[in-house]
């Protein structure tokens, strides 16, 4: 097994990583500055388009997808890239347009698109001109299931009719948003797995109502386009915006999903990477007891353990990505779900640990740790809860021995 990265990787791991220090990290301040002195807590700072048109002048753009329309990268190429926009998380991907939820959606317009809708839609996301929503979550069912989906999706005539209520809808608060993605129920009756189906709901459309934006840990997470509840009163589209077919919808989701679970992976590396390094130069500068605070053999067990768990997870991620590549993403299904498992578990410990080397500064505004963490949190929900992987992989395994305990 070849563990160095590729000609192509190391040359954009390079100038990322130079984008980065001359750019990215310099505008952090500034970004903060933009956002406080706005009204509206999820309003778009100006300083997001200044790095966007940098990091395409640059080259740096849509790594995420492969082929013509995309940085034509594998996974296992874009794996340590995604990792480096991680150390900055509220800039860097949006800057080089790899910026969930928009890449999911890019990618389920690049699959399932029909010619008109990537022509409308599609092509402005690559371009970076507009932002995007996908709406699957629900309030009042466990959405963690997606059969429980109750949005309805009703065909009259050559339109269909959406009635429902969505939270959590990631990127809809964000003012350039200008095409939702919706999941509902098309038909009820079908079998379970069948019922669902997948729609585009431009943003103005009569009776689409954005009730309110919805925070995480009390973050706005704005710089994502935020999150909101999303009413969906008699909404009505014209038939050709359903994407691929009636009861598709389920079979859609696994495929935006399978990549979207990794790409959190990989950028969540990257804040353990930041987590570390922040841990490290604050324990070296600060004294206690009569020297520095990372003389102290539990913060330096702290450092050590961290250093192993980035390194296991990374393995870990690179094989996954190697193996979507070689086996494809039904082929790599184990190692998704092991990721999803175990990533955002590792890099919440070094956040915490991180944060607990800070002291006081660990929760603060003065620091990212406490926004990364919660952040990190957030993963153990988003794509589907631990509990579901969890479930889900176990049974992958018994499955091998059932068999040979029924003989």
């Amino acid at each position: 097994m070849e563990f160095a990265y590729d000609a192509v990787t190391e040359e954009l791991r390079g100038k990322l990583l130079e984008f980065m220090d001359s750019h990215i990290y310099p505008a952090e301040a500034v970004f903060e500055e933009q956002l406080a002195a706005s009204d509206d807590p999820w309003t778009t700072a100006p300083i997001v388009e200044e790095l966007k048109a940098e990091a395409r002048k640059r080259g740096l753009w849509n790594f995420f997808l492969p082929g013509e329309q995309g940085a034509g990268l594998t996974n296992l190429q874009y794996a340590p890239l995604a990792e480096i926009t991680g150390r900055s998380p509220r800039l860097a991907p949006t800057a080089v347009n790899c910026a969930a939820p928009d890449t999911g959606n890019m990618e389920v317009l690049h699959m399932f698109g029909t010619e008109q809708q990537k022509k409308q839609w599609l092509q402005p996301l690559l371009d970076g001109e507009i932002r995007s929503a996908f709406a699957m979550t629900e309030p009042e069912v466990a959405s963690s299931d997606a059969r429980n989906i109750a949005t309805s999706i009703r065909r009259d005539g050559d339109e269909y009719v959406i009635n429902g209520r969505k939270w959590y809808i990631s990127g809809a608060m964000n003012p350039n948003c200008k095409i939702f993605i919706v999941m509902g129920k098309t038909d009820p009756e079908a079998a379970p797995h069948q019922q669902q189906s997948m729609i585009l709901v431009p943003r103005g459309t009569p009776g689409l109502t954005i009730k309110r934006g919805m925070r995480v840990f009390g973050y706005t997470d704005g710089d994502h386009g935020g999150h909101a509840e999303v009413l969906f009163e008699d909404v009505r589209v014209p038939a050709e915006n359903l994407i691929a077919s009636e009861g598709a919808g389920f079979a859609v989701a696994q495929a935006r999903l399978g990549p979207g679970r990794i790409h959190h992976c990989m950028r969540a590396i990257g804040m353990a990477e930041r987590a570390l390094e922040l841990m490290c130069r604050r324990t070296l500068s600060r004294q206690a007891f009569g020297k520095p605070i990372a003389d102290q053999g539990v913060v330096q067990d702290w450092i050590a353990e961290s250093r192993v768990r980035i390194e296991q997870q990374r393995l870990l991620v690179l094989k996954t990505a190697w193996l979507m590549d070689t086996a494809g993403n039904q082929g790599a299904h184990t190692e998704i779900q092991s990721i999803k498992i175990s990533t955002p578990i590792q890099v919440e410990w070094i956040l915490d640990k991180a944060i607990q080397a800070h002291g006081a500064g660990g929760v603060s505004q003065d620091f990212p740790l406490a926004e990364l963490w919660a952040g990190v949190r957030t993963l153990r929900l988003a794509d589907g809860p631990d509990e579901v992987h969890k479930r889900s992989l176990a049974r992958r395994e018994l499955k091998k021995y059932r068999t040979e305990t029924a003989r």
